[in-house]
């Protein structure tokens, strides 16, 4: 429980530290905006044409007399939709930070600078170029796990009771602990540290990673809120990165060690 609050904790103070640092906020905020608008055409388009797709899709149920083919495709045009949204939440963080790359490394490394004792901040050394193909590529890894999980807990929310009590706080945990991994990533890829060991270092401490971001996964449900969260959450998963590893911030020593490169 200590951990679950902890990891609120660093979501709290990561946006305090926006809030006292206004030009990053509203760099911050640019990429954000960039991939809601896309993703609010994407929305659109799909509650327009939805029920044409799945029309198209479903031709042996042309001849289907009224009202069981309105309730077939009208079902079907739901679920895709609301698997739709689930796929946005769950890609939403992982696309924003890929558009705002630069953005967002130059603000996980002044929260670096600004925390550690020696006013330092680790860099990678890579040209920008190799750090967007890093990024891109293991965003797509993270991606296909959370994907293969939102399939499956999606289908799991039509068994009875179940579906609707267990399945949806076992979703927001796991959402929670894929949006931290791609929020984390950010400073941990700048110390070189590949997905495997981010993965093992994430495990490692669950309930810190929950209570970071399930109430962040828990907020990005609202539109909108989303864009105006995600500096002050790079900023604290900064802080939270330094943690895991063990690494002192203002003087103060963590009392965890970084762990060594584990196999998953």
């Amino acid at each position: 429980m200590r951990d679950l609050g902890a990891g609120f904790h660093y979501l709290l103070k990561g946006q305090r530290w926006v809030a006292g640092h206004g030009k990053q906020y509203g760099f911050g905020l640019l990429p954000g905006l960039i991939t809601l608008v896309l993703y609010a055409a994407a929305l659109v388009a799909l509650a327009l044409w939805g029920e044409d797709a799945i029309a198209w899709a479903t031709p042996f149920a042309d001849d289907w007399s009224s009202p069981w083919q309105g309730l077939f495709r009208g079902f079907l045009t739901a679920v895709l939709f609301a698997l739709a949204l689930f796929l946005a939440v769950l890609t939403f963080t992982a696309v924003t930070l890929l558009v705002g790359q630069p953005f967002y490394e130059n603000l996980s490394e002044k929260v670096d600078r600004d925390v550690s004792p020696d006013g330092t901040a680790p860099e990678s050394g890579l040209p920008l170029w190799r750090e967007l193909w890093i990024s891109a590529r293991d965003s797509l890894r993270v991606l296909v796990r959370a994907v293969l999980w939102g399939v499956l807990l999606f289908a799991l929310g039509f068994i009875p009771v179940l579906g609707q009590t267990a399945v949806p706080v076992v979703g927001l945990l796991v959402t929670g602990f894929f949006l931290t991994e791609e929020l984390t990533g950010v400073a941990l890829q700048r110390r070189r540290i590949e997905l495997r060991r981010r993965l093992t270092l994430l495990r490692s401490r669950k309930t810190l990673v929950w209570g970071f971001g399930a109430p962040l996964a828990a907020a990005f449900l609202i539109p909108f809120v989303a864009v105006f969260l995600m500096p002050g959450a790079v900023a604290g998963a900064t802080l939270m990165a330094r943690d895991l590893l063990g690494e002192e911030t203002e003087g103060t020593p963590s009392a965890r060690p970084a762990l060594e490169d584990e196999a998953l």
